[in-house]
């Protein structure tokens, strides 16, 4: 745990050289990389540069920070994320937001790319995350905890600010968006999930499913964070659908989608 403290406080003191004290963070998933556009006055540190950072190995990840001015928000994005499946721990996987939490940034807007299972959602819909299922039962506080990172039993009842929540609806009606809202399941990946298991997710009552998210989620409420969730439904959930899953597939829908999610999520920070 003393190890993790050191790495931390070592990469937040090299990125504050060279990044401006941001008051948002963006995690952002698969195909929805180019939200960076948006970003004025852009600083770009790649992920292979930060001490202690781990490297992205998945297509449609860039793999680098980007801090800049998104609707007169001071924002850090991470254009690319770590995932279990890659073999990373949940420690390093989530090791990115300790260090956003570090840096001193209070509200975190992370989204990904997500399997539909509401028979209502169709491929290019927003979801608003409103609660989550860790189908893995796994957990990045496991271990000993320490206090300056948070408490040892963080409450996880309102793990999605619905203050954040709020803003993004309001948001949603006013650039006259569908915004659909649900439960993010969280599985391990890299395969795409079975039939049957999907079939189980949605009795369990999940909207929709991914392979990111939740651990992250988990150790921004543990760091006092708020948290908004954002799913861009990129196909639907194996054995609902006729056509077999594939990511090119799935990064070639959220790339479609990202002019509406770029807007949205710009509205929201500048309604922040």
């Amino acid at each position: 745990m003393e190890q993790l403290l050191t790495k931390i406080k070592e990469t937040s003191t090299y990125l504050l050289q060279c990044l401006n004290h941001p008051q948002i963070g963006l995690v952002l998933g698969s195909g929805l990389g180019d939200l960076v556009e948006q970003i004025r006055e852009p600083m770009t540190v790649a992920y292979h540069e930060i001490p202690h950072f781990p490297v992205t190995t998945v297509e449609g990840h860039s793999g680098r920070l980007v801090a800049g001015i998104i609707e007169g928000k001071k924002v850090l994005a991470m254009q690319g994320r770590f995932h279990y499946y890659e073999g990373y721990s949940l420690e390093e996987v989530t090791f990115p937001i300790r260090v956003m939490r570090e840096l001193g940034i209070k509200t975190l807007i992370i989204t990904n790319a997500a399997g539909g299972i509401n028979a209502c959602f169709q491929p290019g819909d927003i979801m608003l995350i409103t609660d989550h299922i860790n189908f893995l039962g796994l957990n990045p506080l496991r271990g000993p905890n320490h206090v300056e990172l948070g408490p040892r039993f963080p409450d996880m009842t309102e793990a999605y600010s619905p203050e954040l929540q709020a803003i993004a609806r309001q948001t949603a009606a006013r650039l006259g968006m569908t915004l659909r809202e649900g439960i993010y399941a969280w599985v391990s990946g890299p395969s795409y999930e079975t039939p049957a298991e999907v079939k189980l997710l949605g009795l369990l009552g999940a909207d929709a499913v991914g392979m990111s998210t939740v651990p992250e989620v988990i150790v921004a409420n543990h760091g006092g964070m708020q948290v908004l969730g954002l799913s861009c439904i990129t196909n639907v959930a194996a054995g609902l659908g006729h056509a077999r899953l594939d990511h090119e597939d799935v990064v070639a829908t959220a790339e479609k989608g990202k002019g509406e999610f770029q807007k949205l999520i710009s509205g929201i920070i500048g309604a922040l």
